[in-house]
């Protein structure tokens, strides 16, 4: 068990420059778990300025776009609940290299696919994937990290490791675009984008590697060992946990803009806003760059003061991302929509802070699964209605439709739950 010894004066002269004594103190696996998800993070990120553009040039229309997305999302979200049952039973390493093992397969399925349509088998294998992948891994870093050092901990993965190589991922498929591929202005064809996919296939081969011979095998196994009653198991960590209940809204909340504003940034931005390939890869560097300069802090300052506190700061930042990103009237606009999108890259692991202190470490793998699976049931249904927004009644309210459910439904919820940094688990339970 690591426990936190900061005294008060230490922490706030640290808040900045206490990266290496943190990093010393954590657990083995969580290390290799940041090290895997940063060499993801590169992989995924020179593709990701261009991979909804990659689907529409094979043929796909924004409708089609959001039911692949959709049907990607809502499989993740069904097998999640028994994912997560079986890491409560033997751990988190088998099905993490699971996981990785179909991220590789689908980054070779892009690499070949000559139609919308076996880029659709991509893009579901993919989400597939990504979801158990993460699954583990988020069972890892809730077990391993102590609540004082767990905000932080999350956002060191998403700022100076993956956030790093984030922001260097785009930078370098830009550069081989435009001189390698020739591309002038915005890719005009799939066969332009299509040898970047053979970049993730090398980083994610790697992560398997490194998670296949450095990962422990450390269990977090209650002793009424989970059988396969994934609706009573739900059922049970539910009873009489009212904070538990509303989170699985917020959480949902949080995460719709994975279907509903990500997949059409960066179709929005070249097709509505004239956006070249430059401007496009800028984009998503410059969110990155935001993780970097600004995760580590938010999340010291999180384990500080709270993580609701920060949250509210922090969240109406990507609402002025979408409201930028539709009335750009110029590339440096674009680029400002892409510096505060960084805080949604933020935000993210650290509202998932909450939702691991709200449970038991024994029931972890089964609660991260029922979030899960409403989460994508929820963000499928956007990223439908989104595709469909964008064709038939205007792609702008895509952008503006979040803010507002964020705006009417999450925040007064999240002001309702209590602030889980000093959290009692047993105050839960009534």
């Amino acid at each position: 068990m690591v426990f936190c010894m900061e005294s008060k004066g230490t922490s706030q002269k640290n808040l900045l420059l206490g990266i290496p004594s943190f990093w010393k103190r954590q657990q083995h696996d969580w290390k290799i778990t940041v090290v895997r998800t940063s060499l993801e993070r590169f992989g995924y990120q020179m593709i990701y300025p261009y991979l909804s553009i990659f689907i529409i040039a094979l043929g796909a229309n924004k409708t089609e776009l959001g039911f692949i997305t959709s049907i990607g999302m809502i499989l993740t979200g069904l097998v999640a609940p028994f994912v997560g049952n079986r890491i409560d039973q033997t751990g988190p390493k088998k099905i993490y290299l699971l996981g990785i093992a179909m991220l590789t397969a689908a980054y070779l399925t892009y690499s070949f696919a000559m139609t919308w349509q076996a880029a659709a088998v991509a893009m579901i294998i993919y989400y597939l994937g990504e979801g158990v992948s993460i699954h583990g891994c988020a069972t890892i870093c809730g077990n391993c990290l102590v609540n004082c050092d767990r905000a932080k901990g999350m956002l060191v993965c998403e700022s100076i490791a993956a956030g790093l190589l984030g922001m260097l991922g785009p930078m370098l498929s830009a550069w081989i675009l435009v001189n390698f591929m020739g591309v002038t202005g915005s890719p005009s064809s799939a066969d332009q984008i299509r040898p970047l996919f053979y970049i993730p296939v090398l980083t994610t081969v790697l992560s398997f590697i490194i998670i296949l011979t450095m990962l422990s095998n450390q269990k977090w196994v209650s002793k009424n060992n989970p059988g396969l009653h994934i609706i009573r198991d739900g059922a049970k960590i539910l009873k009489g946990n009212r904070n538990a209940q509303k989170w699985l809204i917020i959480g949902a909340i949080t995460y719709i803009p994975r279907g509903m504003i990500l997949p059409f940034c960066q179709v929005f931005a070249k097709e509505v806003k004239g956006a070249d390939v430059v401007t496009l890869g800028g984009m998503v560097t410059a969110a990155a760059l935001t993780s970097v300069l600004f995760g580590y802090p938010v999340g010291a300052l999180a384990d500080k003061i709270g993580r609701k506190k920060v949250l509210y700061m922090i969240i109406p930042l990507f609402w002025l991302s979408n409201i930028l990103m539709v009335i750009a009237p110029s590339p440096a606009i674009l680029i400002v929509a892409g510096i505060l999108q960084g805080f949604f890259f933020i935000s993210t692991p650290l509202t998932a802070t909450i939702q691991r202190e709200l449970v038991a470490p024994e029931v972890m793998g089964r609660w991260i699964g029922l979030n899960k699976l409403i989460t994508a049931i929820v963000s499928a249904a956007m990223a439908l209605v989104s595709g469909v927004m964008y064709d038939k009644i205007g792609p702008q309210y895509v952008f503006l439709g979040y803010v507002a459910v964020d705006v009417l439904i999450r925040m007064p919820l999240l002001f309702s739950i209590p602030e889980t940094l000093n959290y009692k688990i047993e105050q839960s339970e009534e």
